[in-house]
Parts: structure tokens; C-alpha cells; sequence
């Protein structure tokens, strides 16, 4: 639909759904209404569904597409710069940063359980963020190889997915317990054993 829409409908359906995501952070998913969106939105009825004809899960799929673009966001320009042990480290800061303020509160682990992961459009959000960081991850491994920090015979799509997975069970691990410490020695583990992989070439 979003392509079919004028540059002043994509900026006011974008108004929407950026809207609706400060208001389901703050109050969370369960309690909040389309009347809340409107509230803070300054929208009409009748022009929330035009925008998202389909109700209130159209547009909590939209806010979950925010959310995930945020995530990637959120750790930039760090992720996009990985070519040196350096940005590694700023990178991996702040990440154990953006995940300790999120605390257990996941704005698109909440989007998900109220939508239903099995949705196709759900599924695919969450299938798009994790190819996406997943392959920026790899763009900095190669960066790294390229300056000749890194063994050129390491797995990298391999490698990369590694360390997304632990980073995505060090924030699971973290949410129900609230301690950061398992996140933190994935990362710190991930960027070791990168370095030891310069040390074991030739």
C-alpha cells in the first residue's frame, strides 16, 4: 500500500505508525487502544483506516517493522564500520548499552506475542532484521580479513551467524534475569576469538 501512497501520505501514515510505537512502549501492547494512537497521533478514525484498512494488527505489524529497523538503527554508524578491533569494541558497547536501558521490557517481543508469530507478515519482519544484522555482521568480518586482522580461511556467514545467535540468547538470558552478564561474554567471547583467528593463521 505504501508505494501507492503520495510523499504526504507516506509521511503521515510514517507519523502513525512512529506515534503508535511511543505509545505502546509506554504502555505496552496489552493497554493500549486505537483511541490511544489517535490521542497521540492527532489522527481521525476514519483516517487510521485508511491508512490500515485492516485494523489494529495491520498497524501493529507496521509498528513491528519500526521497531525492527530500529534495532539496527540504534547501533549505527558502529555496525556499519567494523574494520578495525576498535570499532568492534564500540560497536559491542553499545549494544550491552542499547539491551541494559531496553531492560526486560521488548517492545518487539511484545508486537510479536500480541500479532502472533506465525503471521506470515510476522515472521518475515523478524526473518528480514536477523538477515540484515546477520550480514552486516559478516560486511565486518570481511573488513576485517581485508586489513589482515582476521585468518582469511575463517567462515564468515558461519562466524557472523554465531554471533548473532548469542547475542540473541545473552538479551533472552537477560530479560528474565535482568543481568547483562551473558550478553556481555557472548560479545566478548565473539571478538576473541576473532582475534585469536588472526594469531592461529599461517
Amino acid at each position: 500500500m505504501t508505494d501507492a501512497l503520495t510523499a504526504k501520505g507516506r509521511a503521515t501514515r510514517a507519523r502513525i505508525v512512529e506515534g503508535a510505537a511511543e505509545v505502546l512502549r509506554e504502555h505496552g501492547v496489552a493497554f493500549t487502544t486505537l483511541d490511544d494512537i489517535r490521542d497521540r497521533t492527532g489522527t481521525s478514525k476514519s483516517q487510521l483506516f485508511h491508512y490500515f484498512p485492516d485494523g489494529k494488527d495491520q498497524l501493529l505489524l507496521a509498528v513491528a517493522r519500526f521497531e525492527a529497523d530500529r534495532v539496527l538503527a540504534d547501533q549505527q554508524p558502529h555496525l556499519g564500520e567494523l574494520d578495525s578491533w576498535e570499532s568492534w569494541q564500540r560497536w559491542r558497547d553499545v549494544v550491552v548499552e542499547r539491551y541494559e536501558l531496553q531492560g526486560d521490557h521488548c517492545p518487539l517481543g511484545s508486537l510479536f506475542l500480541q500479532v502472533g508469530r506465525s503471521r506470515p507478515g510476522a515472521r518475515a519482519i523478524v526473518t528480514e532484521l536477523m538477515r540484515q544484522w546477520q550480514r552486516q555482521l559478516a560486511d565486518g568480518i570481511r573488513a576485517l580479513q581485508a586489513n589482515g586482522l582476521v585468518s582469511p580461511a575463517l567462515d564468515v556467514d558461519r562466524t557472523a551467524g554465531a554471533l548473532l545467535a548469542g547475542i540473541q540468547g545473552g538479551v533472552t538470558i537477560m530479560m528474565s534475569t535482568g543481568d547483562s552478564t551473558h550478553l556481555r561474554a557472548a560479545l566478548d567471547n565473539a571478538i576473541a576469538q576473532l582475534r585469536a583467528s588472526a594469531a592461529t593463521q599461517g
